[in-house]
């Protein structure tokens, strides 16, 4: 890895690492930092090129995140950890998950998609056009560069098919809003293609995590601690 990931950590136990969403940072999870430092050694990672961790020259892609946060975990010689992680966050927690799952103990994914067209047209229309906008200018401007690069991350990517899941033995709870901006149908389609997933909606958007934190903290506190969901 050509960068140092930066991460905000609290709390003491067994490892349980925060991946943020697209345009982010480990910020966004300031109400799980402190709910579950209470039982765990949380770290809150900021992703390659946001937050407070450089861009480097590697491709800003969710493969080379997920290659960043296996060595982030090799540098701090953590063999395995839960893993939560929203959004972007999550299809870089599940990319992980693909290559190393002995690395992982369980794995929350909070408003994931395999692919673009998991994500619901009336929000992908205008990202779809942002990106192209973005990219007209990104030769003559670094803060379009920038954009274009974020933009392109929902655009063009991850590139899961559910054909990859069925191997992945690890214990998972895929979770959404109500009303999420990703497709219920494809939440569902993760879940039935996972061999060892609980599935859980929590009424709310796509940030359930910061909006309803105590209804989304309660229901990954028990997904984490092995109790069955009432």
């Amino acid at each position: 890895m050509d960068i140092t990931l930066y991460c905000r950590e609290k709390g003491e136990g067994a490892p349980l690492i925060l991946l943020h969403g697209n345009g982010e940072s480990g910020e966004y999870f300031e109400h799980q930092i402190d709910y579950f430092s209470q039982k765990y050694h949380v770290m809150a990672v900021d992703t390659r090129g946001h937050g407070k961790s450089p861009r480097g020259h590697a491709p800003f892609t969710i493969r080379q995140f997920a290659e960043d946060l296996h060595s982030f975990m090799i540098g701090r010689r953590i063999k395995k950890a839960c893993i939560l992680g929203f959004s972007d966050g999550g299809n870089i927690a599940l990319t992980f998950a693909l290559k190393w799952p002995g690395m992982v103990e369980k794995l929350i994914l909070n408003g994931a998609n395999l692919f673009p067209s998991g994500v619901k047209l009336r929000v992908q229309i205008p990202i779809v056009l942002g990106y192209g906008a973005a990219s007209l200018f990104a030769r003559r401007s670094s803060k379009a560069r920038k954009n274009a690069d974020f933009l392109r991350l929902m655009v063009k990517e991850p590139h899961i098919s559910p054909e990859q899941l069925k191997d992945l033995k690890v214990p998972t709870l895929v979770i959404a809003g109500t009303n999420d901006m990703i497709r219920e149908s494809h939440t569902k389609l993760i879940y039935r293609s996972l061999p060892q997933a609980e599935l859980a909606f929590v009424e709310g958007d796509h940030f359930i995590a910061g909006k309803m934190h105590e209804r989304f903290n309660a229901r990954v506190d028990v997904f984490l601690s092995g109790k069955k969901d009432a």
